[in-house]
């Protein structure tokens, strides 16, 4: 007579551990604030619009919300100093990537362009490092789609060839927090929805039809790969890719 073996039920890979997610009211952010909540985390969020901030606070169970533009370094440090305690994980999801032809933009916003990330990761790091504790994390967001030269993507092409160095400094720099660079392909949120506009079916149907996954990525997915991050503390100074074989293909 055979026996059936039942499982243990696993332990929630966050439990107990505060994770702060700037950027965390619509998308990504607040699908990976979803996904910590559901590993046994608590959950702070941030983001500038105060009224949807409030209502992905209210269907994830945040334990705190606070709203400020993440760009600005004073509101960023203001927040920073205004957390009580330590916390363990930092995800930046916040700000959008710029698309504009590099000789044809203003001289202003090319400069703005090419170190709003940088800088953004920067102050982050400089603002995180006295309140994250030893082996927790910080994990920003980059890409993968500008990574070859291409007409028009001059600037949005440096900035993602330039962050992974950045990363791999800072892991050195604050060690042993660890930090980490996310590098997205097409991912299917509402901001991708505000770029592309009307060719947004369009393009979701080109990357199901030709991307070895067969399906577009999304939210989750990129969850999923960022509370890994979090709870796997021998992860540092890398860039880890999903973007569904895109690369491979375009």
């Amino acid at each position: 007579m055979s026996t059936i073996t039942i499982p243990a039920q696993r332990e929630p890979e966050l439990l107990g551990q505060t994770v702060v997610v700037i950027g965390g009211s619509a998308g990504i952010g607040l699908e990976t604030a979803r996904r910590a909540r559901a590993e046994g985390a608590s959950v702070i969020i941030t983001g500038r619009n105060r009224e949807r901030l409030a209502q992905a606070a209210n269907e994830i169970g945040a334990a705190r919300t606070a709203t400020f533009d993440a760009n600005e370094g004073d509101q960023l440090a203001s927040f920073f100093s205004s957390l009580e305690g330590p916390i363990d994980h930092v995800m930046v999801t916040a700000g959008a990537p710029h698309y504009r032809p590099p000789l044809e933009v203003p001289l202003d916003e090319a400069r703005h362009g090419l170190t709003e990330h940088l800088l953004l990761a920067l102050n982050v790091a400089r603002n995180a490092a006295g309140k994250v504790r030893p082996a927790g994390s910080l994990i920003f967001m980059g890409g993968t789609g500008a990574r070859r030269p291409r007409l028009g993507l001059a600037i949005v092409s440096t900035v993602t060839v330039a962050f992974p160095a950045l990363i791999a400094n800072l892991a050195l720099e604050l060690a042993p927090i660890r930090v980490n660079l996310i590098a997205a392909g097409f991912v299917d949120t509402p901001l991708s929805a505000s770029l592309l506009g009307e060719n947004l079916d369009r393009r979701r149907d080109e990357l199901s039809a030709s991307l070895p996954i067969r399906r577009v990525v999304g939210p989750a997915d990129i969850a999923a790969l960022a509370v890994h991050i979090m709870s796997n503390t021998a992860l540092t100074g890398a860039t880890y890719d999903i973007d569904g074989g895109q690369q491979l293909v375009s």
